[in-house]
């Protein structure tokens, strides 16, 4: 076979490997819609070390995002930003949510994320207490009023995650008669898988497996770290969700994998290669180097918009035209 031959043959392969890789997905290739940071560290007070790793949803006309908020003794509150475009966004000047309980107390509450039930917004958050990180709940009508529901997956007490839990990324219908929620926990091992959890109520929630639902791959981007981002997709394919995962160096880069719109503990498909990785100088360089971390998902039009935490410290936001 000559060379020009054999490169025809690769590009003809490497689409179709791409081809199968990317089906089922709502998603084209995803691309940074602003150089720098749509959000950034301001002041001396509760946001003057980090703003990163963002929730959005669609409210009264515009883009609410909810983002950990870092000060500089290492406690996080959650504040509040409203964008007509979602590009241009406008503070609040107060946090809506703050720490207050005793699994709260000294880290703070971080890493928000959004789901909408009727008229109730759901925010799955981590609470730290600089001790034990767990996964909680909290329930508003408005996005700024937030009632606790307390910690709903607490630490050590899961069936293969027996370490700290965060990061509930909850399916935005019912299947089954059930809710859903893919969410991390640390393993044996002592490396961070996704597991999955359910529930009646949207309060009280049960693991549903003895294993991961979605395990680290050694040798891969995500060998070290399996964590969901934003509420799933769902879609006429499947269940789609966007994960963070990092390797053995802990850079983060961001995964896709599709479940069962029937059984969402079924695997469909998974990325073999990231679709988004640290490549701005504010995503190498931060309070933790090589991250980016994406938890905010919205629609708008024919693309989808994608917002992520740069290297703990400032807010990004990528673009992906639908399929």
């Amino acid at each position: 076979m000559k060379t020009g031959e054999r490169f025809g043959l690769l590009l003809v392969l490497g689409a179709l490997l791409l081809s199968g890789q990317r089906d089922g997905w709502p998603f084209r290739t995803w691309r940074r819609v602003s150089n720098g940071p749509v959000l950034a560290p301001q002041g001396d007070g509760w946001e003057a070390a980090g703003t990163f790793n963002p929730s959005v949803v669609r409210h009264d006309g515009k883009i609410v995002m909810l983002y950990r908020a870092q000060d500089r003794t290492g406690t996080s509150r959650l504040g509040y930003a409203t964008s007509p475009d979602g590009i241009r966004f406008t503070r609040r000047p107060e946090p809506v949510l703050s720490p207050e309980t005793d699994y709260e107390t000294g880290g703070g509450v971080e890493d928000p994320r959004l789901v909408r039930f009727g008229d109730t917004y759901y925010l799955t958050y981590t609470g730290y207490n600089k001790k034990d990180a767990q996964l909680c709940l909290a329930t508003s009508k408005d996005l700024v009023h937030w009632d606790r529901m307390g910690v709903i997956l607490p630490a050590y007490k899961g069936r293969w995650n027996v370490g700290w839990t965060k990061s509930g990324a909850i399916v935005p219908e019912k299947i089954d008669g059930k809710y859903w929620m893919y969410f991390l926990g640390t393993a044996a091992d002592k490396t961070d898988q996704m597991g999955l959890a359910y529930s009646v109520d949207l309060v009280h929630w049960t693991e549903a497996l003895d294993v991961p639902v979605l395990p680290r791959r050694p040798g891969r981007f995500d060998s070290r770290v399996v964590e969901p981002g934003p509420a799933p997709i769902v879609t006429a394919d499947g269940i789609v969700l966007v994960y963070n995962g990092a390797d053995d160096a802990l850079v983060y880069r961001t995964g896709i994998a599709r479940f069962d719109r029937t059984d969402p503990r079924r695997v469909l498909s998974r990325t073999d290669t990231p679709v988004f990785a640290p490549e701005a100088a504010w995503e190498k360089a931060g309070q933790v180097p090589n991250v980016v971390f994406v938890e905010g998902m919205v629609r708008q039009g024919s693309r989808w918009l994608l917002y992520y935490g740069g290297a703990d410290k400032y807010v990004g936001v990528a673009a992906a035209a639908t399929r």
